[in-house]
């Protein structure tokens, strides 16, 4: 249902509220340069600062700006499950092909609480879902016998996988079978997680460099892993810095370098990556070519 690269959009924000225009702009961008599908409201989209009538709205511009030239995937997560399921009823509302849902955080679920959410919002909602599974910021990982049972649901089509356990590609696929679609969670692994079966990335540097990561997944899927790793090698220092401090604040700051004029604001408790973050990010962009 869904493969490549997939960008987890950023939220331009200019004086404290959505810039809608840039973000129009920034999806036609986007799609323009190879991504095969996006995701609005996301980690990278500073969706956890961010009214729920913000959150609605981004999604909305999303759907309508992309008019079916690529699927959207909407991020629909929270830790409250009454929420998640609202804001799955709007993204469907709204005309989004998928809703991504995280695993809850801060209240750490067991397994079972894990089943019983993503249950309840299948039973709620036919929407489809991709479940994300970033044990880093949630605490909380699900193991493979769970999401075993949550793959037998009709509308769990998938996991946009974090957990940094590349083993849990082929557990996976074992478990869940070979139409259970797994997209890699990590930029910097996004090789050896197509390599042992995966079908594409849910991407933080696709934003900064949407045609070199649709590139790298194109050479994935047709099996060039020469050219692969070569895109690899030229974008790694990119995956790096971008998270060489906290998310999205440096690509952002990325972003002002390959698209002059996007909005440098982050909402709090999110700041301006430092300056030796902002000099990582200049070498990478131009180790990339991008500079």
């Amino acid at each position: 249902m869904f493969s490549g690269s997939i960008p987890a959009l950023v939220t331009p924000i200019r004086d404290g509220r959505i810039d809608e225009a840039t973000f129009r702009g920034f999806v036609d961008w986007q799609i323009e340069n190879g991504s095969s599908a996006l995701v609005p409201c996301g980690t990278t989209g500073e969706s956890a600062t961010m009214s729920i009538e913000e959150h609605d709205r981004v999604v909305a511009i999303c759907v309508e700006q992309a008019a079916g030239r690529v699927p959207v995937i909407a991020g629909c997560g929270s830790n409250q499950t009454t929420v998640a399921a609202s804001h799955m009823d709007r993204a469907k509302a709204a005309g989004a092909d998928a809703a991504l849902v995280v695993l809850p955080y801060y209240n750490r679920p067991n397994q079972d609480g894990i089943e019983a959410h993503f249950r309840h919002l299948a039973a709620h909602n036919d929407l489809p879902i991709i479940i994300y599974n970033v044990p880093g910021r949630t605490v909380t990982d699900i193991t493979v016998e769970t999401m075993a049972k949550l793959a037998a649901l009709p509308t769990i089509v998938g996991v946009k996988d974090a957990s940094g356990k590349a083993e849990r590609v082929t557990a996976q696929r074992l478990a869940c079978g070979p139409d259970f679609c797994q997209l890699s969670g990590n930029d910097d692994m996004a090789l050896g997680f197509m390599a042992m079966g995966g079908k594409g990335c849910i991407s933080v540097t696709a934003n900064v460099a949407p045609r070199l990561c649709a590139d790298f997944q194109a050479a994935c899927a047709e099996g060039r892993w020469g050219d692969a790793l070569a895109l690899q090698d030229r974008l790694f220092p990119l995956h790096a810095a971008l998270f060489s401090d906290a998310s999205p604040g440096p690509t952002k700051y990325a972003l002002t370098k390959v698209r002059p004029g996007f909005p440098e604001e982050l909402r709090l408790p999110m700041t301006w990556p430092s300056e030796a973050s902002r000099k990582a990010v200049d070498a990478a962009l131009a180790h990339a070519g991008l500079l």
